[in-house]
């Protein structure tokens, strides 16, 4: 019986002497322990040798229609393409199949041109389990005429 709680606190003293290892932090590490190259100098990378950050393109969607709980979402931009015959949309969305473009809606005046984007959940996924991670998605319009001096105005944001 001795033996066992010997082995025990041997085991013990095993298990808090990692935990102890393990819970250093970058704050409690001191100079002697950064690596250096044989001149002493610390061991790095220059920030300017470093590849930038590549900013993603957004993914292009077209509308599915007929999605399980629709509702309106925001976009960034709406930039005129084709000598502002169409409207290059993008906004910050999830990932499929629990968030698909179902429709845009499109009303134009004199004055402006409403756009509406509207996303929900693809019917054919009802039960569907998504990582929740914002990406940026991207679809084209096509206007009844030119957009013009007209304004643009996110129908979503109203």
């Amino acid at each position: 019986m001795a033996r066992l709680q010997n082995m025990r606190k041997l085991w013990l003293v095993a298990l808090l002497s990692m935990a102890v290892a393990c819970g250093e932090t970058p704050s409690t590490t001191t100079a002697s322990s950064v690596p250096t190259t044989p001149s002493g100098e610390p061991v790095g990378v220059p920030a300017s040798s470093a590849a930038p950050a590549a900013t993603p393109s957004p993914s292009p969607v077209t509308p599915v229609g007929h999605t399980l709980r629709t509702h309106k979402v925001t976009w960034l931009s709406a930039t005129p393409v084709d000598d502002g015959a169409r409207l290059r949309l993008v906004w910050w969305s999830g990932v499929e199949p629990c968030s698909v473009l179902d429709r845009v809606e499109v009303k134009e005046s004199a004055d402006e041109v409403v756009v509406t984007l509207y996303e929900g959940q693809d019917r054919r996924s009802p039960d569907a389990a998504c990582i929740e991670i914002a990406i940026q998605k991207t679809t084209t319009v096509a206007l009844t005429s030119p957009l013009g001096a007209r304004k643009v105005v996110d129908g979503a944001a109203s």
